[in-house]
């Protein structure tokens, strides 16, 4: 029998592509200018604006399960196109925001649509290919994002220059037009599913004796799924020490100059963005679990590095060490993202695809709100703990991914071999 979700042809590619390609521009110019762009847009402190950020996202949060549900329910592209519009109302809103329950009104508006997005943009490309092609589709739409955000931030860059808050309100307009654009573009993406249906019997490992058990409550029961997504959860603080603590470690410890220590960021953003899908092709042909584990023991190296640069460089060289290191670091990275995200996206049943992945999400989410307090901890403890104990968390994570593979269905795990041989089951993959 067909598959519901199968492939709809390079058009809807294209346009899912493009999509990404936009939305990661409006984030590129969004996230350097975070703080500074409320502020200047609403004339609250920081320490308001930090706050009602904060409450924002653990709103979403909470929101997350409702996502998978609608997922599952009316399926990724509508959730998708959805998003993305909140996300423009929600910028387009932003210049008019002159009071605090106004500010928190629209920071939730915004951080719901930010959450939703990425569950639910992963869903839609597990909804429009299968196994190998989905791979490559997760690879270029990882890629595309990462030079969509540099170029974003460019254009961030560019719009400071205007006086007072012109270039904000200027950012606010260029936000929300970017986004309902990507939404317009998600929206003229064929229907690509109909609802699978719960399967029967027993495959690849996992028992189906009272599947009735369906929704949240057999996510919960999936062990596997739930020990992959705790070592996203630790691997994921790799992932935000970079924008989050490592300029501060090379300004304040190794002793960068302020402008230089930003080049970290751009070597990495550059090499994801040119080496993300070559590199994901390599990596996509082991087993995904251990790929994914190699590519966080690279993440522990390049945090062992980093605490020993300021005993062992100084003045002009410690630069050039610090680029080196970020490139084992962005090495770990391309390595680590491909295999990771594509078995978060193959390992979930598609009847529950929405379910599945808004869980995953939530390491992603729990990571960025419990991130600033514990990298700050570990910044004023001192120069070495910070990266002590982060490759003590991403090897754990390795360790977990190691763990879990054996329980894992071969189609999720495997190699391309496997991939094509379950393309034909997918809808049964529990």
């Amino acid at each position: 029998m067909p598959s519901a979700s199968a492939d709809r042809g390079a058009p809807t590619r294209r346009r899912l592509i493009a999509a990404s390609l936009v939305g990661s521009l409006g984030d590129g110019i969004y996230v350097p200018l975070t703080m500074l762009f409320v502020h200047a847009l609403t004339g609250l402190s920081l320490t308001a604006i930090g706050a009602g950020l904060t409450l924002a996202g653990l709103c979403a949060l909470a929101v997350m399960p409702a996502v998978g549900v609608a997922i599952d329910r009316f399926g990724a592209k509508r959730v998708v196109t959805g998003a993305l519009l909140l996300r423009a109302a929600g910028f387009a809103a932003y210049p008019f925001a002159d009071s605090y329950p106004a500010f928190l009104g629209v920071a939730l508006v915004v951080a719901v649509g930010t959450w939703a997005s990425s569950p639910g943009q992963q869903a839609l490309i597990g909804e429009i290919a299968r196994g190998a092609e989905r791979d490559r589709l997760l690879a270029w739409d990882r890629s595309l994002r990462n030079a969509g955000m540099g170029v974003g931030s460019l254009a961030a860059a560019g719009l400071l220059a205007f006086n007072g808050t012109t270039g904000f309100t200027a950012a606010a307009a260029a936000l929300a037009a970017l986004f309902a654009l990507a939404a317009a573009l998600v929206s003229r993406i064929p229907a690509v599913r109909a609802t699978p249906r719960p399967p029967t019997g027993q495959q690849d490992g996992y028992q189906q004796d009272g599947y009735r058990q369906d929704g949240y409550r057999q996510v919960l029961a999936d062990r596997p799924y739930l020990l992959i997504t705790a070592a996203n959860f630790l691997i994921a603080f790799g992932y935000t020490a970079q924008a989050m603590a490592l300029p501060v470690f090379l300004t304040r410890d190794v002793g960068l100059p302020d402008a230089l220590a930003g080049a970290v960021f751009a070597v990495n953003t550059a090499l994801v963005a040119l080496l993300g899908v070559p590199i994901a092709r390599l990596t996509l042909r082991g087993r995904r679990p251990r790929t994914a584990a190699l590519g966080a023991v690279v993440f522990a190296l390049s945090f062992a590095a980093f605490a020993l640069l300021p005993q062992l460089v100084s003045g002009s060289r410690a630069l050039v060490a610090t680029l080196a290191v970020a490139v084992l670091y962005t090495v770990g990275e391309l390595v680590h993202s491909a295999p990771a995200q594509s078995l978060s996206v193959q390992a979930a049943p598609d009847h529950l695809r929405g379910r599945y992945l808004s869980v995953y999400q939530l390491s992603w989410s729990l990571c960025r709100t419990i991130a600033p307090l514990l990298l700050g901890l570990l910044l004023e403890a001192g120069a070495w703990q910070l990266w002590a104990v982060l490759a003590l968390m991403v090897l754990t994570g390795a360790t977990a991914l190691l763990r879990a593979e054996p329980a894992l269905p071969s189609h999720a795990t495997g190699t391309r071999a496997t991939d094509a041989a379950a393309a034909p089951r997918q809808a049964g993959l529990r």
